[in-house]
């Protein structure tokens, strides 16, 4: 009589030392559909993991050369490999051995010889989860960026922050409550995702992390969530990108008869906290600290001095001979009790 197969059959992995003991394993999880490789210990189950994807691992323990206690910790240590369910598999019923394998971090236990109905209700559960944990990091890429995607994968999620060094940017649309009342709110949001689209383009080409947008402006992170060489340097070179993409849409624009736009950068660098705000419920990844601060102020004054891209003197040290500034002097901004030395950006260099 022929068994049901599994609706969303899966990848599987079995390893154990016991060709007899592998292929009953896997000839029931074949007869329910999955697609099923071997491996007979678990320093060659790790390599195939590391070369080919699979669903789920069927683990043994008493193993030669690298027996399943050990791969277990090498698969749930790995950032690529820990993802994927484990479903130990042993001829012992003893609790120690169980609870070793859960704080270890499997998904699941079977004790041998195993029953192919109790492998098909733990097989499945297992991908159920496995498929809900993919589903759960794509929308974490859809609503975060790659640097986050991967800050949270690394580290987990918890509220709070850290203490670290990097760039901050702010960006504003010029005039913009202007332009809001010359056009519907079509063509609003059509400016919008255009301008955002070209922003995100060059801060992300400079390695930068977009982590707010609020109406027509914008923050960017240069070395958080994870570090960046070159810093300040990436950031103002984003910058000048950011410039020339808008003088670009902007010949654009005037070609079709429809409104062009101005915007004003800031750019400072120094210690910031970094880490994920808000509640359990719904949080996001955000800097804070008088760096951020002076970063929006800058910003605010390029409508002061008439120029597009201002930087800070923290800024400005860590850029090469390559990119020339101009000394704006020493200005006192608003909100801030102490002075600032200021430095304009030139564009096209």
């Amino acid at each position: 009589m022929s068994r049901k197969t599994t609706p969303n059959p899966g990848r599987l992995l079995v390893v154990d030392d016991n060709k007899v003991n592998r292929l009953l394993l896997g000839r029931d999880l074949e007869q329910q559909g999955h697609t099923v490789c071997f491996a007979e210990n678990g320093r060659q189950a790790l390599e195939m993991m590391r070369s080919q994807p699979f669903d789920i691992i069927l683990l043994d323990i008493q193993m030669p050369e690298m027996d399943g206690y050990q791969a277990l910790e090498q698969i749930t240590s790995d950032i690529d490999l820990r993802n994927i369910p484990v479903i130990m598999t042993t001829a012992t019923e003893e609790l120690d051995s169980v609870v070793k394998c859960i704080e270890l971090g499997a998904e699941d236990y079977l004790t041998k010889p195993v029953n192919p109905v109790l492998v098909r209700a733990r097989v499945n559960a297992s991908l159920e989860k496995k498929r809900l944990r993919d589903q759960q990091r794509e929308l974490i890429k859809k609503f975060a960026t790659a640097e986050v995607a991967e800050d949270l994968q690394e580290s987990g999620f918890s509220l709070g922050g850290r203490f670290l060094e990097a760039t901050t940017m702010f960006s504003d649309i010029r005039s913009f409550t202007t332009i809001t009342e010359s056009q519907s709110p079509a063509e609003i949001i059509d400016l919008l995702n255009t301008y955002y689209t070209l922003m995100f383009e060059a801060i992300s080409g400079h390695s930068g992390v977009v982590n707010q947008m609020v109406g027509d402006g914008l923050m960017a992170i240069f070395g958080a969530p994870l570090p960046l060489d070159n810093r300040q340097e990436q950031a103002v070179r984003a910058a000048q990108e950011m410039i020339e993409m808008i003088d670009l849409f902007n010949f654009d624009q005037t070609a079709q008869g429809k409104t062009q736009i101005k915007i004003g950068i800031g750019i400072a660098s120094g210690s910031v906290i970094a880490g994920y705000t808000g509640t359990l419920h719904r949080a996001t990844y955000t800097c804070v600290g008088d760096t951020v601060n002076l970063a929006a102020r800058l910003e605010a004054h390029t409508k002061v001095v008439g120029q597009p891209i201002l930087i800070d003197e923290a800024t400005r040290l860590g850029l090469s001979n390559a990119i020339w500034v101009e000394d704006r002097g020493v200005v006192q901004l608003k909100g801030k009790i102490k002075e600032v030395r200021i430095f304009s950006v030139p564009v096209n260099q």
